[in-house]
């Protein structure tokens, strides 16, 4: 007498993730996302803005001990990059450091305080006080 066929394997039962639980997954990403993104870019911002000030500073810095040493009073002409230029620690190619956000530096006169051309048109402001 023959045996009937029987199946002694178990089943193979394959995991896998529900669209449900992949939707959550996506969904709880982009709230971190929504979170997360302006955060960096008020940090950039910033930043940017702090940099700027700093190098303002070093502007200053550099027009008083020029004026010291060349004799020069307050209101008389001075000239960034032919004046300056030696008194302030250079950037690649031998360039004044830029403004971080792509800003330009001026000073017209010695006691002026130099200027970024982003000034107060962005947030938080290149603006030297």
């Amino acid at each position: 007498m023959s045996r009937p066929f029987t199946n002694n394997y178990k089943p193979i039962h394959q995991s896998a993730f529900t669209l449900v639980e992949v939707m959550v997954v996506v969904a709880v990403i982009a709230l971190l996302a929504a979170i997360v993104i302006p955060n960096l870019v008020k940090a950039r911002a910033t930043s940017q803005a702090n940099g700027c000030i700093n190098n303002l500073r070093k502007i200053q810095d550099a027009c008083d001990q020029w004026a010291v040493e060349a004799g020069k009073s307050t209101g008389d002409h001075v000239s960034l990059n032919l004046n300056l230029k030696a008194y302030i620690k250079t950037a690649s190619g031998n360039r004044i450091p830029p403004c971080p956000a792509n800003g330009n530096y001026s000073i017209e006169s010695v006691g002026d305080i130099p200027t970024c051309s982003l000034g107060t048109t962005v947030t938080p402001a290149h603006v030297l006080q």
